[in-house]
């Protein structure tokens, strides 16, 4: 099946400093294409991979399951560790989820963590019957494009596949259990106003790392995909400043009128 216009994976070869993104549940690069590019600028290497069974047809993600999504994430970060000095992992929503884990798997091969709105857990009654419902329903109504800024669009799936949400939960209970293991300097942006994942979230998982160095920031003007949202810029501004404190003369001001694009792979 074809990648969708615009879903494809971005890479983009820069210096010793790597930044591996990963994008959320039934979204795709799109959505974090902008914060890549801005990394890119500065001369970081970085990876922004499609996750198995995004970026084409929601039905493709029947197939899928965590396992797939974090052994893609993983691959690119171990392909990462072995041209850079230093890697991050940076992600949104989901993506949040899956840079977590891979911060308290890799431990000191991980110099520094960056999540937006990172989800922790599924809410409400439907989590409790996804494992027999999943059986009987295809699929429900999606949750892309969270945005509070006008024509803004995220690139995601319109409808969310059952069996992949049933694996997400249980992806959610994994990484929770493994949060203590995380203890790399954590940078955590959310939305106050976020329809997709609640506070509570972002507050689990402040609680339950073992980091030291930790900054949150209060994204208050955009809702659940900040990265194309109102505080788009100043989550690139942040994760900037904090890859640059902890890598320093490793971050390079770009060059007036020179953008790096960046590659589109795969597809």
């Amino acid at each position: 099946m074809p990648v969708l216009p615009g879903a494809e994976p971005f890479r983009h070869e820069g210096g010793d400093v790597g930044v591996l993104l990963c994008h959320g549940f039934t979204g795709s690069p799109q959505s974090l294409r902008p914060w890549a590019r801005h990394l890119a600028d500065r001369g970081l290497t970085v990876a922004l991979p499609l996750l198995p069974g995004h970026g084409t047809r929601w039905e493709d993600m029947q197939l899928t399951g965590w396992p797939d999504w974090y052994a893609e994430v993983d691959r690119e970060l171990r392909a990462l560790r072995e041209r850079c000095a230093r890697v991050f992992v940076a992600g949104l929503s989901m993506g949040g989820a899956l840079a977590l884990r891979l911060a308290a798997r890799h431990g000191d091969a991980v110099s520094g963590v960056m999540v937006v709105n990172p989800a922790n857990r599924m809410h409400g009654l439907a989590p409790h019957a996804l494992p027999v419902v999943r059986h009987v329903v295809r699929a429900t109504k999606g949750i892309a494009s969270d945005i509070a800024k006008p024509n803004s669009a995220e690139l995601g799936y319109d409808r969310v596949p059952l069996h992949a949400a049933y694996s997400l939960r249980r992806f959610f209970r994994v990484v929770d259990r493994e949060l203590p293991q995380v203890t790399q300097p954590l940078l955590l942006m959310r939305s106050p106003r976020d329809h997709v994942v609640p506070p509570a979230d972002a507050a689990r998982v402040l609680s339950r790392v073992s980091s030291t160095d930790v900054t949150e920031i209060l994204l208050e003007q955009s809702y659940h995909v900040a990265t194309l949202d109102h505080d788009a810029d100043r989550i690139c501004a942040e994760s900037v400043s904090f890859v640059a404190r902890l890598a320093p003369g490793l971050v390079k001001e770009p060059e007036p009128g020179l953008g790096k694009e960046g590659t589109a792979a795969g597809g």
